[in-house]
């Protein structure tokens, strides 16, 4: 480790000296001088940049900044430095390209308990700077560590950011063109510490840690762009996070978060560096030291705020699609899920049910949803009703929020007004809204979600009681928000001749002077505008920039980032007021700070095994950004699935948070039960999910408490062994479960990298118990993928049912891991009334219980702590599975606080070192003191102990299922 981190030094520091001693670059360290499209050798030099037409790596820039580049530094005091740019700069000291850099700027820094603040931006007094209207939580967090700031005034200023206990520099910005800012293009350039850099996004990314080896450049800005997974694809998709972690050579992992919303990219490069360009606002950077991954995940929810609590019945299975005729349609899904016996919870209406797509009706062809809604609330199941922010403006809800005075995004001027359709309604008629066009058959408003006053809001969440009176609702999914608008400046859009859409003209951001045009037409547009075309605008596919927000305070263009965190704060303060209950809120668009109010799905995906990779990497991200409820439309939304590709979705979907099926209307029907194959295989992940759902349950409830991920790379864990850095094919339940799915068609197997520094037991049916190393292990298509436990863990189960109303009921059960290292094991659990709204976790009445288990020659003891005591009854504890335990357990001496347990349904397998405790009404922790044992004596150490290793499962395959025939039951024992 020691002599990576000085290679990555020595590399450094050879990096700067060559730069600056030499007029070319190195190809490894460029920062792009012409970031847009057709760079030539004379638009190059006339920025006062360096033109190389054949560089050494394929994708570096070919014009790119000479090293002197950037700002001088003016004054310096104790936490702000002054900085100026000459307006005659010396030579190698590029101009910015993209208007006149604005002096001086300050460079403060702050520090919030262990986190780092850095803010960039005019000195005070100087021009007004837009600043994200987010919630947040600049209060102190905690690490071990602390950072500290190294500034270079000499000539062109530099900074770094290094670590305190080990000097290891974190962040250095001392690269040609490290620091640009004018109006509407700001620059900001730094290396990494190392190649090991995760995050950044909204964007389908096929492996966990980002490729430096070449330059690729992120677009971020929200749009209603759904996923391509063929390939390289840089397109942002629907939420914007310049927020990324990156593991030092030593293993230590540090994060840094830029919180700004208007338009913006990242490139990286071999460096290993990045330039990161946004086109408005100012630079509010955060680094956050960890030393862990998971510690800087907590670190950056103690800013962003910690994820929102989802109730218990939105973790079951949920059921959609968007093509529905009717609701008898949709009823035969459903009914035919259940009578394949598999779990669910949550069937999901999409915009199907509505008077021709408006929000807030029922179409004719659903006109008993309401009562059907009824029918399965008394079976158990719960309902979630997808919201589009677009409203058509000849609808009831829109001339009711006319009335209300609900604000809107505006045309900044009459004169810009679109007239063409402004003038078809008389609602909008006179006004200056700005009209889209979306789902419904006429145009459409966009609710000002940001507004000021309080009429906005007031009004969304009338609605939504209104409409509760027809339709009892328990969730809320809220799409299109970026928000979405189609056909936007195109004078023939798609949806003409679409005979399910009438061919209303489109919305156009005709601007008329240099002030109007720089909003949609900046000098600099981005790669959310370069990557479509010549033709594009930052408008496309969403409302004009030039857009009013906040009763005229705000432009689009600042706010255009923060439209569906704006829209998910307001949506969940409508489910709750009008539920009173927790429910959760699904939402497409996202940013820093929207995980406090609502989950996430992965988008508009493909039905192919290539998009069921990019889902894996994007679940794992999401966890990452401060959102854990998350998951992908299993089997994929767009395009036709196929029997295999649904089956191992459902199998991996199974493992995810946010577990929903879901196509449009364009594709063949897929759920499960429409193949038995696939029926089986959901059945069997989807109740092996329920059975673990306790714990699943535990691990967002310490998330929304604590802080942290739910599902988590396995480099979190392990981020000192190499071999974890970029493997996320594979993932994390907390610290306790290690999933490996199937990804490629056709396969029967896994290949699986397990960390020897931990213990592995497996948790299917054919090797129970068994403990498992690295290898291959068996994955056929009517088995369990494979799923692990890690020694030293204990996890909270319950006997499934096909619904969490039922499973609720039902026993709980322990699995102890025993890690052999020191025959023990520890974990949590959390527990209440599933779906009770949490404004307070120091009031609200939860259980809370720590375990700890130890075993010895003599003796071994199971110790239960309640923390927190809840307020509603609990099923009994029945059964405890202990894995690994190499001492053989004296059944007659086993007591539960000091009373005698009958052990006449308990058995121990010497063999398996396995110990089945089975009691019914063996322990009711919501009865229990403080403290609780059970506790008995040991024999001795068992004879022996089984492994198996993963390459002998799929050799012996006859002797698997001799196993499985054996051990099937041990669910129901």
């Amino acid at each position: 480790m020691v002599g990576h981190q000085m290679n990555a030094v020595i590399l450094l520091i050879c990096a700067v000296y060559i730069a600056a001693q030499q007029t070319t670059i190195d190809s490894r360290y460029r920062v792009d001088c012409f970031p847009e499209p057709n760079s030539t050798s004379t638009s190059c030099e006339q920025r006062g940049c360096i033109w190389d037409q054949n560089p050494s790596i394929a994708t570096a820039p070919q014009c790119y900044f000479p090293h002197g580049t950037g700002y001088e530094v003016m004054s310096v005091n104790d936490d702000e430095i002054v900085l100026t740019k000459s307006v005659d700069p010396s030579p190698g000291n590029a101009v910015n390209p993209y208007g006149s850099d604005i002096s001086p700027l300050t460079f403060r820094k702050r520090y919030y308990g262990a986190t780092l603040n850095i803010r960039i931006e005019p000195l005070s007094g100087a021009l007004k700077r837009f600043e994200p209207d987010v919630e947040l939580e600049r209060v102190s967090s905690y690490s071990t560590d602390s950072l500290y700031v190294e500034t270079d005034t000499r000539d062109i200023f530099a900074f770094s950011v290094r670590r305190t206990s080990t000097q290891t520099t974190l962040f250095n910005n001392a690269l040609g063109g490290g620091l640009m800012f004018s109006d509407k293009y700001i620059q900001l350039a730094s290396y990494f510490a190392s190649e090991n850099v995760y995050g950044f996004g909204e964007n389908a990314h096929h492996a966990i840690k980002h490729d430096l080896s070449r330059y690729t450049t992120w677009a971020m800005l929200a749009r209603d762009e759904g996923p391509n997974s063929y390939g390289l694809d840089t397109k942002n998709l629907y939420g914007v996070f310049a927020f990324y972690i990156c593991v030092e050579y030593d293993g230590n992992a540090h994060g840094v978060l830029i919180v700004n919303s208007n338009p913006q990219e990242i490139t990286t490069g071999p460096g290993p560096h990045f330039i990161y360009r946004t086109i408005g606002g100012m630079l509010d950077m955060y680094f956050f030291p960890g030393p862990t991954p998971e510690e800087v995940v907590k670190q950056y929810e103690v800013l962003v705020g910690r994820p929102t609590m989802p109730a218990y019945w939105a973790l079951g299975y949920q059921l959609c699609r968007y093509g529905y005729k009717s609701l008898a349609d949709q009823e035969d899904a459903i009914r035919r899920t259940q009578q394949a016996g598999i779990p669910l919870d949550a069937p999901n209406f999409d915009i199907d049910y509505m008077n021709r797509y408006m929000d807030f009706t029922t179409g004719s062809n659903w006109q008993n949803l309401g009562q059907f809604v009824n029918q399965l609330h008394n079976e158990g199941l719960h309902v979630i009703l997808i919201f589009d922010p677009a409203i058509d403006v000849s609808s009831d809800p829109f001339r009711r929020a006319r009335q209300q005075d609900a604000a809107f995004i505006e045309w900044p001027r009459t004169d810009l007004v679109q007239t063409e359709i402004q003038n078809l309604y008389d609602t909008t008629m006179g006004t200056k809204i700005m009209l889209g066009v979306v789902w419904p058959d006429h145009h459409a408003a966009f609710p000002d979600f940001s507004d000021p006053q309080p009429n906005t809001v007031d009004w969304w969440i009338d609605e939504y009681r209104l409409y509760y009176k027809s339709v009892q609702f328990d969730g809320l999914w809220i799409d299109m928000n970026e928000p979405a608008s189609f056909g936007t400046n195109e004078q023939k859009p798609w949806y003409f001749d679409n005979p399910d859409h009438p061919n209303i003209v489109s919305l156009k951001c005709n601007v008329f002077n240099a002030s109007d045009s720089e909003y949609d037409y900046p000098p600099f547009k981005t790669q959310s505008v370069y990557i479509y075309g010549a033709e594009a605008a930052l408008s496309t596919k969403t409302v004009c920039m030039l857009g009013t927000t906040g009763r005229g305070k705000n432009r689009q263009y600042d706010t255009k980032n923060l439209y569906g965190l704006y829209e998910a704060k307001a949506t969940m303060r409508a489910l709750h007021e009008v539920t009173q209950k927790r429910g959760v809120v699904v939402s497409r668009s996202m940013f820093p700070t929207a995980g406090r109010y609502a989950g996430h799905w992965l988008g508009d995906n493909q039905a192919s095994w290539e998009t069921l990779v990019t889902t894996i990497v994007g679940v794992q991200e999401f966890n990452m950004f401060g959102i854990p409820y998350v998951g992908s439309d299993i089997c994929g939304y767009s395009g036709d699935t196929t029997e295999e590709l649904c089956l191992r979705w459902h199998q991996l979907g199974a493992f995810h948070p946010f577990s929903r099926n879901h196509n449009n209307n364009n594709a063949v029907p897929q759920d499960p039960a429409q193949w038995p194959s696939v029926a089986a295989a959901t059945r069997e992940a989807y109740l092996f999910r329920y059975r673990y759902l306790p714990y699943l349950y535990s691990l967002h409830f310490a998330a929304s408490k604590n802080g942290g991920t739910v599902v988590r790379p396995v480099f979190f864990e392990f981020p000192k062994d190499q071999k974890t850095l970029d493997l996320g094919m594979q993932f994390m339940w907390g610290s306790g479960l290690m999933i490996v799915p199937v990804i490629e068609k056709g396969a029967v197997s896994v290949s699986a990298y397990l960390p020897s520094t931990a213990t592995w037991y497996s948790l299917r049916d054919a090797d129970y118990g068994a403990n498992v190393r690295s290898g291959v292990m068996s994955a056929t298509t009517n088995e369990l993928i494979p799923v692990l436990v890690r020694g030293g863990v204990i996890i909270p189960r319950q006997v499934p049912s096909t619904t969490t109303t039922a499973s609720r009921k039902n026993p709980f059960e322990l699995l102890i891991a025993v890690d052999p290292t020191t025959n023990s094991a520890d974990g949590f659990f959390y527990w209440d009334d599933g779906d009770g709204i949490i404004t307070d976790f120091g009031t609200y009445p939860y259980y809370e219980f720590h375990f700890t288990f130890t075993s010895n020659t003599q003796t071994s003891k199971l110790t239960i702590t309640q923390i927190s005591k809840g307020n509603i009854p609990m099923p009994t504890l029945d059964s405890i599975d202990i894995l690994g335990l190499p001492h053989v357990p004296d059944l007659a001496t086993v007591t539960y606080m000091g009373q005698n347990v009958d052990m006449s349904d308990s058995s121990y397998d010497a063999s398996k070192q396995l110990f089945k405790i089975r009691r019914q009404g063996l322990m009711a922790l919501d009865k229990q003191p403080y403290n609780a044992e059970l506790v008995w004596s040991n024999e001795g150490e068992s004879s022996s102990t089984t492994t198996y290793r993963p390459s002998k499962l799929v050799t012996f395959i006859p002797i698997i299922v001799l196993i499985a025939v054996a051990y099937a039951t041990h669910y129901f024992v």
